[in-house]
């Protein structure tokens, strides 16, 4: 940490280290609401602010370090929380009408957990509505920009708790993944996310589980350290059998360039391939697979578990109509037409998927991709329609994310080494189911020589 920083840019680590020998988390907090005052206008990243609570949470934490008594690593951290995930007291939205008033009086477990750990929480973070797009917009709170560019998408769903992060508004920001919603937004602001395992951390009570065991929630930090950090805390008592696993003396290694042929932006083609060049001349050992087909059955996947799981939702809700965005009302229709024969084809197809990744990770620890195919584009539009020149549909850009999930697979989005003044790019890494703590040995490992954070230049 150089000791000219501003406070708002402290990692968690730095947080825990500063507070022992003194800092106050009261400043801490002062100065971050001093940067989300100044830059939160510009993101919208920040949608629900408890600037109160957070003071007198700050207070609390101020007097366990005083007495020595610090309640975890994340006592005096500043944190948001994604607008899908309920905390007692703040307006829960999920970036929809439907729930504009909504106002939760108990946290979901993770929350409490942090809560408990005396992380600070400072407010909730932007989505797209119920949290199924690739952009972050809504009818209620507006567009949220790029920290590196404003006028670019974070993209989504957790497209607020990056901007957040990458902008110094918080340290942490907690989230959701049900698709790539942590890993590609976290790949388009030069952050780390983390998608844990299913059943990792536990959830409580919440929103409906439209998109099932698929979701699952996790952390987006700067570092790979601050991401162990918070998965310490809010993924007990999974966590610690997860982490001592060894990891391998020497990972077997796959690299898929693509899925399917899917096309991928030259820029984020680039990156990746000197990644992986400058992986192997540190000795690591990686296999190119192509063409690489195994992913191809969850195209016809993904639009089922989703249209049903919206229509599902809206029937919970009479008068719904005009309530949501169109692109809301178009999945309901689609999800209303199919039937549970189609949703029962696409768990069948699921399983299929497990069996092959299955023989996969038999062979290699670590399958690496992309994080996402496009780079960021303009903020109010849902998805890039072109790709390297080829015309793509509204998950073009999400092609190398939804497996993990639907494999219930721990992955995670690292920022690359990039020239001075690039956008982000990221670079994901999958293991095998409930190899968390292997993933997350070579993460940190490799963190500093193949990846890198950066501060958006604008900061």
């Amino acid at each position: 940490m150089d000791d000219r920083a501003p406070l708002w840019a402290m990692s968690a680590r730095e947080f825990g280290r500063a507070f022992a020998d003194g800092l106050s988390p009261r400043a801490v907090i002062e100065a971050t609401l001093s940067q989300i005052a100044s830059t939160n206008p510009r993101l919208n990243a920040i949608v629900t602010l408890d600037a109160a609570g957070a003071l007198a949470a700050a207070d609390a934490s101020a007097r366990r370090w005083r007495d020595g008594q610090p309640a975890s690593a994340l006592d005096g951290v500043p944190v948001t929380v994604k607008d899908n995930i309920l905390v007692a007291g703040l307006r829960a939205s999920w970036g929809s009408k439907l729930y504009r008033d909504f106002v939760p009086d108990e946290d979901e477990l993770p929350v409490r957990r942090l809560r408990e750990a005396g992380a600070i929480i400072l407010g909730k973070t932007n989505v797209p509505e119920f949290t199924l797009h690739g952009y972050t917009d809504n009818a209620l709170f507006g567009t949220t920009g790029n920290p590196w560019d404003p006028a670019l998408t974070s993209g989504g769903s957790s497209g607020g708790a990056v901007a957040a992060v990458a902008s110094g508004m918080c340290a942490l920001a907690l989230a959701t993944d049900g698709g790539g919603s942590i890993r590609r937004p976290a790949a388009h602001t030069g952050l780390v996310g983390f998608k844990p395992s299913r059943d990792t951390v536990a959830r409580g009570n919440g929103f409906p589980a439209i998109l099932g065991e698929f979701e699952v929630i996790g952390p987006i930090a700067r570092c790979v350290e601050d991401v162990l950090v918070a998965m310490n805390v809010i993924a007990v008592p999974a966590w610690s059998r997860l982490m001592a696993e060894p990891a391998p003396p020497r990972p077997r290694v796959a690299y898929a360039p693509t899925f399917g042929g899917a096309p991928v932006d030259p820029i984020i083609r680039d990156v990746i391939e000197r990644t992986i060049a400058q992986a192997r001349a540190l000795g690591l050992d990686v296999e190119t697979l192509a063409p690489f087909t195994l992913a191809d059955p969850l195209d016809a996947v993904w639009p089922v578990i989703s249209q049903t799981g919206v229509a599902w939702l809206l029937e919970r809700h009479p008068g719904w109509q005009g309530q949501v965005g169109p692109a809301i009302a178009e999945m309901e229709a689609a999800g209303h037409r199919l039937s549970a024969r189609d949703y029962l084809n696409a768990l069948d197809q699921v399983a299929a998927l497990r069996r092959s990744f299955d023989a996969l990770f038999a062979q290699y620890d670590f399958l690496i991709t992309p994080s996402a195919a496009a780079m960021p584009w303009p903020a109010t539009e849902s998805h890039p329609a072109l790709i390297d020149g080829e015309p793509v549909g509204p998950r073009g850009h999400a092609v190398f994310t939804a497996i993990a999930n639907a494999l219930g697979l721990p992955a995670i989005s690292l920022p690359c080494i990039v020239p001075d003044g690039a956008l982000p790019v990221g670079l994901q890494v999958i293991a095998g189911r409930d190899h968390d703590g292997r993933l997350m040995k070579f993460a940190r490992e490799y963190e500093g020589r193949l990846f890198v954070h950066r501060w958006p230049s604008a900061l």
